[in-house]
Protein backbone atom coordinates (compact mmCIF):
# COMPACT_ATOMS: atom_id res chain seq x y z
CA UNK A 1 0.00 0.00 0.00
CA UNK A 2 1.14 3.62 -0.57
CA UNK A 3 2.86 5.21 2.39
CA UNK A 4 0.69 7.29 4.73
CA UNK A 5 3.64 9.59 5.46
CA UNK A 6 3.74 13.14 4.16
CA UNK A 7 4.59 12.95 0.42
CA UNK A 8 8.06 14.07 -0.53
CA UNK A 9 6.61 15.92 -3.54
CA UNK A 10 3.66 18.28 -3.14
CA UNK A 11 2.66 18.00 -6.81
CA UNK A 12 2.50 14.74 -8.78
CA UNK A 13 5.44 13.80 -10.99
CA UNK A 14 4.19 12.03 -14.11
CA UNK A 15 5.49 9.62 -16.69
CA UNK A 16 4.88 11.03 -20.18
CA UNK A 17 3.81 14.62 -19.58
CA UNK A 18 3.23 16.38 -22.93
CA UNK A 19 5.97 18.55 -24.41
CA UNK A 20 4.42 21.69 -25.90
CA UNK A 21 7.37 23.44 -27.53
CA UNK A 22 7.31 27.06 -28.67
CA UNK A 23 3.72 28.16 -28.04
CA UNK A 24 4.07 31.33 -30.12
CA UNK A 25 5.23 29.34 -33.14
CA UNK A 26 2.50 26.75 -32.54
CA UNK A 27 -0.21 29.40 -32.50
CA UNK A 28 1.22 31.02 -35.64
CA UNK A 29 0.83 27.72 -37.44
CA UNK A 30 -2.67 27.12 -36.07
CA UNK A 31 -3.76 30.66 -36.99
CA UNK A 32 -2.37 30.12 -40.48
CA UNK A 33 -4.53 27.03 -40.86
CA UNK A 34 -7.56 28.95 -39.61
CA UNK A 35 -6.84 31.78 -42.06
CA UNK A 36 -6.57 29.31 -44.95
CA UNK A 37 -9.75 27.52 -43.83
CA UNK A 38 -7.95 24.29 -44.67
CA UNK A 39 -8.18 22.21 -41.52
CA UNK A 40 -7.99 18.65 -42.82
CA UNK A 41 -7.81 16.55 -46.01
CA UNK A 42 -4.07 16.57 -46.65
CA UNK A 43 -3.38 20.23 -45.95
CA UNK A 44 0.00 21.97 -46.26
CA UNK A 45 0.98 21.43 -42.61
CA UNK A 46 0.29 17.69 -42.85
CA UNK A 47 2.33 17.46 -46.03
CA UNK A 48 5.18 19.41 -44.43
CA UNK A 49 5.10 17.20 -41.34
CA UNK A 50 5.16 14.06 -43.48
CA UNK A 51 8.14 15.40 -45.43
CA UNK A 52 10.00 16.17 -42.19
CA UNK A 53 9.37 12.69 -40.76
CA UNK A 54 10.42 11.03 -44.03
CA UNK A 55 13.64 13.07 -44.07
CA UNK A 56 14.32 12.31 -40.40
CA UNK A 57 13.94 8.56 -40.93
CA UNK A 58 15.55 8.43 -44.36
CA UNK A 59 12.47 6.71 -45.79
CA UNK A 60 10.75 7.53 -49.08
CA UNK A 61 7.24 7.82 -47.70
CA UNK A 62 5.48 8.99 -44.55
CA UNK A 63 1.71 8.54 -44.38
CA UNK A 64 0.32 10.26 -41.31
CA UNK A 65 -2.70 8.88 -39.45
CA UNK A 66 -4.97 10.02 -36.65
CA UNK A 67 -3.17 7.64 -34.24
CA UNK A 68 -0.71 4.76 -34.24
CA UNK A 69 -3.43 2.14 -33.70
CA UNK A 70 -5.06 2.96 -37.03
CA UNK A 71 -1.55 3.21 -38.45
CA UNK A 72 -0.86 -0.43 -37.54
CA UNK A 73 -4.23 -1.50 -38.93
CA UNK A 74 -3.78 0.30 -42.23
CA UNK A 75 -0.17 -0.85 -42.60
CA UNK A 76 -1.23 -4.46 -42.00
CA UNK A 77 -4.02 -4.24 -44.57
CA UNK A 78 -1.79 -2.42 -47.05
CA UNK A 79 0.77 -5.23 -46.64
CA UNK A 80 -1.86 -7.79 -47.64
CA UNK A 81 -2.68 -9.17 -44.18
CA UNK A 82 -6.36 -10.01 -43.79
CA UNK A 83 -8.89 -11.04 -41.15
CA UNK A 84 -8.20 -14.58 -39.95
CA UNK A 85 -4.49 -14.36 -40.71
CA UNK A 86 -1.96 -14.77 -37.91
CA UNK A 87 0.71 -12.20 -37.10
CA UNK A 88 3.48 -12.92 -34.59
CA UNK A 89 3.92 -10.11 -32.06
CA UNK A 90 5.85 -9.90 -28.78
CA UNK A 91 3.76 -10.02 -25.64
CA UNK A 92 6.03 -7.48 -23.91
CA UNK A 93 4.39 -4.35 -25.28
CA UNK A 94 1.48 -2.07 -24.52
CA UNK A 95 -1.71 -3.99 -25.27
CA UNK A 96 -2.65 -1.52 -28.03
CA UNK A 97 -0.15 -3.28 -30.31
CA UNK A 98 -2.10 -6.52 -30.09
CA UNK A 99 -5.52 -4.84 -29.94
CA UNK A 100 -4.87 -3.05 -33.24
CA UNK A 101 -4.65 -6.45 -34.93
CA UNK A 102 -7.40 -8.17 -32.94
CA UNK A 103 -9.86 -5.35 -33.64
CA UNK A 104 -9.71 -6.00 -37.42
CA UNK A 105 -9.84 -9.77 -37.12
CA UNK A 106 -6.11 -10.52 -37.38
CA UNK A 107 -4.93 -13.07 -34.82
CA UNK A 108 -1.96 -11.98 -32.67
CA UNK A 109 0.32 -14.91 -31.87
CA UNK A 110 2.49 -13.94 -28.93
CA UNK A 111 6.21 -14.61 -28.86
CA UNK A 112 8.67 -14.31 -26.00
CA UNK A 113 11.41 -11.70 -25.81
CA UNK A 114 15.08 -11.34 -25.08
CA UNK A 115 15.23 -10.14 -21.48
CA UNK A 116 18.14 -7.76 -22.08
CA UNK A 117 16.57 -5.92 -25.02
CA UNK A 118 12.89 -6.53 -24.26
CA UNK A 119 12.32 -7.19 -27.98
CA UNK A 120 11.17 -10.23 -29.94
CA UNK A 121 13.24 -13.41 -29.59
CA UNK A 122 13.96 -14.29 -33.23
CA UNK A 123 14.38 -18.00 -32.52
CA UNK A 124 10.99 -18.14 -30.80
CA UNK A 125 9.38 -16.18 -33.63
CA UNK A 126 10.57 -18.80 -36.10
CA UNK A 127 9.21 -21.65 -33.97
CA UNK A 128 5.79 -19.99 -34.02
CA UNK A 129 5.58 -19.59 -37.80
CA UNK A 130 2.84 -21.86 -39.08
CA UNK A 131 0.55 -22.33 -42.09
CA UNK A 132 -1.62 -19.33 -41.16
CA UNK A 133 1.23 -16.92 -40.39
CA UNK A 134 1.00 -13.93 -42.70
CA UNK A 135 3.22 -11.43 -40.94
CA UNK A 136 5.55 -10.43 -38.12
CA UNK A 137 5.07 -7.26 -36.06
CA UNK A 138 8.19 -6.37 -34.07
CA UNK A 139 8.21 -3.72 -31.35
CA UNK A 140 11.12 -1.38 -30.57
CA UNK A 141 10.40 -1.38 -26.84
CA UNK A 142 11.46 1.78 -24.96
CA UNK A 143 13.31 2.77 -28.14
CA UNK A 144 15.57 -0.29 -28.03
CA UNK A 145 15.60 -1.59 -31.62
CA UNK A 146 14.55 -5.13 -32.44
CA UNK A 147 16.95 -7.61 -33.95
CA UNK A 148 15.98 -6.18 -37.33
CA UNK A 149 18.48 -8.25 -39.26
CA UNK A 150 17.25 -11.49 -37.71
CA UNK A 151 13.56 -10.70 -38.21
CA UNK A 152 14.20 -9.50 -41.76
CA UNK A 153 15.91 -12.78 -42.59
CA UNK A 154 12.87 -14.69 -41.29
CA UNK A 155 10.47 -12.51 -43.28
CA UNK A 156 12.44 -13.14 -46.47
CA UNK A 157 12.77 -16.87 -45.82
CA UNK A 158 9.05 -17.36 -45.27
CA UNK A 159 7.86 -14.71 -47.73
CA UNK A 160 5.81 -12.72 -45.21
CA UNK A 161 5.60 -8.98 -44.45
CA UNK A 162 7.59 -7.52 -41.58
CA UNK A 163 6.13 -4.52 -39.75
CA UNK A 164 7.50 -2.63 -36.77
CA UNK A 165 5.66 -0.84 -33.99
CA UNK A 166 8.09 2.06 -33.62
CA UNK A 167 5.92 4.05 -31.20
CA UNK A 168 8.87 4.55 -28.81
CA UNK A 169 11.64 4.86 -31.35
CA UNK A 170 11.55 8.15 -33.26
CA UNK A 171 15.11 9.45 -33.44
CA UNK A 172 16.66 6.09 -32.55
CA UNK A 173 18.97 4.09 -34.79
CA UNK A 174 19.79 0.49 -35.67
CA UNK A 175 23.38 -0.06 -36.77
CA UNK A 176 23.66 3.64 -37.40
CA UNK A 177 20.55 3.89 -39.60
CA UNK A 178 17.44 5.73 -38.40
CA UNK A 179 14.51 3.63 -37.26
CA UNK A 180 11.72 4.05 -39.81
CA UNK A 181 13.14 2.62 -43.00
CA UNK A 182 13.13 -1.07 -42.09
CA UNK A 183 10.80 -3.92 -42.97
CA UNK A 184 7.69 -3.46 -45.07
CA UNK A 185 6.73 -0.46 -42.92
CA UNK A 186 7.22 1.05 -39.48
CA UNK A 187 4.56 2.81 -37.45
CA UNK A 188 5.25 5.77 -35.17
CA UNK A 189 3.05 7.20 -32.43
CA UNK A 190 2.68 10.92 -31.80
CA UNK A 191 0.34 10.55 -28.84
CA UNK A 192 0.54 13.30 -26.21
CA UNK A 193 2.71 11.08 -23.98
CA UNK A 194 5.41 10.71 -26.64
CA UNK A 195 8.34 13.13 -26.58
CA UNK A 196 7.34 14.31 -30.06
CA UNK A 197 3.57 14.62 -30.13
CA UNK A 198 0.80 15.90 -32.37
CA UNK A 199 -1.78 15.90 -29.55
CA UNK A 200 -2.95 12.60 -31.10
CA UNK A 201 -1.42 11.05 -34.17
CA UNK A 202 0.63 8.39 -35.87
CA UNK A 203 2.49 7.69 -39.08
CA UNK A 204 3.29 4.81 -41.40
CA UNK A 205 6.82 5.13 -42.76
CA UNK A 206 7.93 2.94 -45.64
CA UNK A 207 10.19 2.57 -48.66
CA UNK A 208 7.55 0.54 -50.48
CA UNK A 209 5.90 2.78 -53.08
CA UNK A 210 2.87 0.55 -53.60
CA UNK A 211 2.27 0.02 -49.87
CA UNK A 212 2.41 3.79 -49.34
CA UNK A 213 -0.09 4.39 -52.15
CA UNK A 214 -2.49 1.83 -50.71
CA UNK A 215 -2.10 3.26 -47.20
CA UNK A 216 -2.85 6.81 -48.40
CA UNK A 217 -6.04 5.61 -50.03
CA UNK A 218 -7.10 3.50 -47.06
CA UNK A 219 -6.78 6.40 -44.58
CA UNK A 220 -8.96 8.58 -46.87
CA UNK A 221 -12.09 6.44 -47.31
CA UNK A 222 -10.43 4.43 -50.07
CA UNK A 223 -9.88 7.40 -52.39
CA UNK A 224 -6.80 7.34 -54.62
CA UNK A 225 -4.72 10.35 -55.69
CA UNK A 226 -7.33 11.22 -58.35
CA UNK A 227 -10.12 11.01 -55.74
CA UNK A 228 -11.51 7.85 -57.27
CA UNK A 229 -12.68 5.03 -55.03
CA UNK A 230 -9.87 2.49 -55.20
CA UNK A 231 -11.33 0.17 -52.58
CA UNK A 232 -12.63 0.11 -49.01
CA UNK A 233 -11.09 2.51 -46.55
CA UNK A 234 -11.62 4.38 -43.32
CA UNK A 235 -11.19 7.91 -41.99
CA UNK A 236 -7.77 7.95 -40.34
CA UNK A 237 -6.14 11.12 -41.62
CA UNK A 238 -4.24 13.63 -39.51
CA UNK A 239 -5.61 17.17 -39.37
CA UNK A 240 -3.77 20.48 -39.73
CA UNK A 241 -3.93 21.41 -36.05
CA UNK A 242 -2.23 18.16 -35.05
CA UNK A 243 0.39 18.64 -37.75
CA UNK A 244 1.07 22.16 -36.43
CA UNK A 245 1.86 20.67 -33.04
CA UNK A 246 4.07 18.02 -34.64
CA UNK A 247 6.10 20.54 -36.64
CA UNK A 248 6.58 22.69 -33.55
CA UNK A 249 7.67 19.67 -31.52
CA UNK A 250 10.17 18.61 -34.18
CA UNK A 251 11.85 22.02 -33.91
CA UNK A 252 12.56 21.24 -30.25
CA UNK A 253 13.53 17.61 -30.82
CA UNK A 254 17.27 17.93 -30.24
CA UNK A 255 16.82 19.84 -26.99
CA UNK A 256 14.19 17.38 -25.76
CA UNK A 257 16.49 14.44 -26.41
CA UNK A 258 19.30 16.20 -24.59
CA UNK A 259 17.09 16.78 -21.53
CA UNK A 260 16.02 13.13 -21.57
CA UNK A 261 19.64 12.00 -21.93
CA UNK A 262 20.73 14.09 -18.94
CA UNK A 263 17.83 12.80 -16.87
CA UNK A 264 18.71 9.22 -17.75
CA UNK A 265 22.27 9.85 -16.61
CA UNK A 266 21.07 11.38 -13.33
CA UNK A 267 18.97 8.29 -12.62
CA UNK A 268 21.93 6.02 -13.38
CA UNK A 269 24.10 7.99 -10.97
CA UNK A 270 21.41 8.17 -8.29
CA UNK A 271 20.70 4.44 -8.34
CA UNK A 272 24.26 3.21 -8.80
CA UNK A 273 25.17 0.57 -6.26
CA UNK A 274 21.60 -0.09 -5.07
CA UNK A 275 21.41 -3.87 -4.75
CA UNK A 276 18.89 -5.44 -7.11
CA UNK A 277 18.02 -2.17 -8.88
CA UNK A 278 19.29 -1.14 -12.27
CA UNK A 279 18.38 1.40 -14.93
CA UNK A 280 17.71 -0.41 -18.19
CA UNK A 281 20.35 0.70 -20.69
CA UNK A 282 19.90 2.08 -24.17
CA UNK A 283 21.14 0.06 -27.14
CA UNK A 284 24.96 0.21 -27.21
CA UNK A 285 26.57 2.27 -29.99
CA UNK A 286 23.21 3.58 -31.17
CA UNK A 287 21.54 6.96 -31.08
CA UNK A 288 18.68 6.95 -28.57
CA UNK A 289 15.89 9.38 -27.72
CA UNK A 290 15.96 8.47 -23.99
CA UNK A 291 12.18 8.94 -23.97
CA UNK A 292 11.73 6.40 -21.18
CA UNK A 293 13.59 5.82 -17.94
CA UNK A 294 12.88 2.22 -16.96
CA UNK A 295 14.32 0.45 -13.95
CA UNK A 296 14.33 -3.23 -13.08
CA UNK A 297 13.94 -4.42 -9.51
CA UNK A 298 15.11 -7.94 -8.77
CA UNK A 299 13.09 -8.80 -5.66
CA UNK A 300 15.41 -11.62 -4.58
CA UNK A 301 18.44 -9.33 -4.53
CA UNK A 302 16.76 -6.07 -3.49
CA UNK A 303 14.69 -7.70 -0.77
CA UNK A 304 11.60 -5.82 -1.94
CA UNK A 305 9.19 -6.42 -4.81
CA UNK A 306 8.69 -3.95 -7.62
CA UNK A 307 5.04 -3.46 -6.63
CA UNK A 308 6.03 -2.40 -3.11
CA UNK A 309 8.48 0.17 -4.51
CA UNK A 310 5.79 1.38 -6.90
CA UNK A 311 3.32 1.84 -4.03
CA UNK A 312 5.90 3.76 -2.00
CA UNK A 313 6.61 6.04 -4.96
CA UNK A 314 2.89 6.65 -5.45
CA UNK A 315 2.63 7.58 -1.79
CA UNK A 316 5.19 10.31 -2.45
CA UNK A 317 3.33 11.63 -5.54
CA UNK A 318 5.71 9.93 -7.98
CA UNK A 319 3.33 8.43 -10.54
CA UNK A 320 5.54 5.63 -11.82
CA UNK A 321 4.09 3.07 -14.23
CA UNK A 322 4.42 -0.72 -14.39
CA UNK A 323 5.07 -0.91 -18.13
CA UNK A 324 4.06 -3.58 -19.24
CA UNK A 325 2.31 -5.62 -16.59
CA UNK A 326 0.92 -8.11 -17.37
CA UNK A 327 2.15 -9.21 -20.78
CA UNK A 328 -0.46 -9.09 -23.54
CA UNK A 329 -0.93 -12.86 -23.46
CA UNK A 330 -2.19 -12.55 -19.87
CA UNK A 331 -4.58 -9.69 -20.67
CA UNK A 332 -8.07 -9.91 -22.11
CA UNK A 333 -9.30 -11.17 -24.48
CA UNK A 334 -6.17 -13.22 -25.10
CA UNK A 335 -6.04 -14.91 -21.70
CA UNK A 336 -9.59 -16.24 -21.86
CA UNK A 337 -10.15 -16.91 -25.56
CA UNK A 338 -8.03 -20.04 -25.77
CA UNK A 339 -9.79 -21.28 -28.91
CA UNK A 340 -8.43 -18.28 -30.80
CA UNK A 341 -5.25 -17.65 -28.80
CA UNK A 342 -3.55 -20.86 -27.74
CA UNK A 343 -2.12 -20.45 -24.21
CA UNK A 344 1.65 -20.35 -24.24
CA UNK A 345 4.04 -19.82 -21.35
CA UNK A 346 6.34 -16.88 -22.05
CA UNK A 347 8.76 -17.04 -19.12
CA UNK A 348 11.06 -14.17 -20.10
CA UNK A 349 8.16 -11.84 -20.78
CA UNK A 350 6.60 -12.77 -17.45
CA UNK A 351 9.89 -12.24 -15.64
CA UNK A 352 10.31 -8.78 -17.17
CA UNK A 353 6.75 -7.68 -16.48
CA UNK A 354 7.32 -8.57 -12.84
CA UNK A 355 10.43 -6.34 -12.57
CA UNK A 356 10.14 -3.22 -14.71
CA UNK A 357 9.03 0.23 -13.57
CA UNK A 358 8.92 3.40 -15.66
CA UNK A 359 9.92 6.65 -13.92
CA UNK A 360 9.17 10.31 -14.69
CA UNK A 361 11.42 12.15 -17.12
CA UNK A 362 11.21 14.99 -19.65
CA UNK A 363 11.56 18.77 -19.27
CA UNK A 364 9.20 18.84 -16.27
CA UNK A 365 11.72 16.78 -14.27
CA UNK A 366 15.11 18.07 -13.15
CA UNK A 367 18.06 16.94 -11.02
CA UNK A 368 16.36 17.84 -7.73
CA UNK A 369 13.28 15.74 -8.50
CA UNK A 370 15.39 12.85 -9.76
CA UNK A 371 17.52 12.97 -6.64
CA UNK A 372 14.38 12.73 -4.51
CA UNK A 373 12.97 9.85 -6.54
CA UNK A 374 16.24 7.95 -6.28
CA UNK A 375 16.31 8.54 -2.52
CA UNK A 376 12.81 7.07 -2.21
CA UNK A 377 13.91 3.99 -4.15
CA UNK A 378 17.15 3.63 -2.17
CA UNK A 379 15.30 3.77 1.12
CA UNK A 380 12.69 1.31 -0.13
CA UNK A 381 15.45 -1.28 -0.50
CA UNK A 382 15.90 -2.86 2.96
CA UNK A 383 19.66 -2.32 3.06
CA UNK A 384 19.04 1.44 3.02
CA UNK A 385 16.36 1.62 5.71
CA UNK A 386 12.61 2.37 5.68
CA UNK A 387 11.11 4.88 3.24
CA UNK A 388 9.44 6.70 6.14
CA UNK A 389 12.85 8.19 6.93
CA UNK A 390 12.14 10.67 4.13
CA UNK A 391 9.53 12.54 6.14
Amino acid sequence: MPSTATPLFAEPLHVGLPNVGDRVRLMERINGALDRLWLTNNGPLVREFEARIAALTGARHCVTTCNATTGIQIAAKAAGIRAGDEVIVPSFTWVATAHALEWIGIVPVFCDVDEETGTADVAHVERLIGPNTRGILGVHVFGYPCDIEGLSALARRYGIPLLFDAAHALGCTYRGRPIGGFGSAEIFSFHATKFINTFEGGAIVTNDDELAERARAMRQQGLDAEHRVAGPGTVARMNEICAAMGLTALEAMDSLIEVNRRNHGHYEEGLAGVAGVRVRPMAPDEHANYQYVVIEIDAEVAGVHRDVVNDILLGHNVLSRRYFDPGCHLDEPYRSNTSRHAPLPLPRTEALTDRVLSLPTGPAIGPAEISGICEIIRQAVPAYGPAEALV
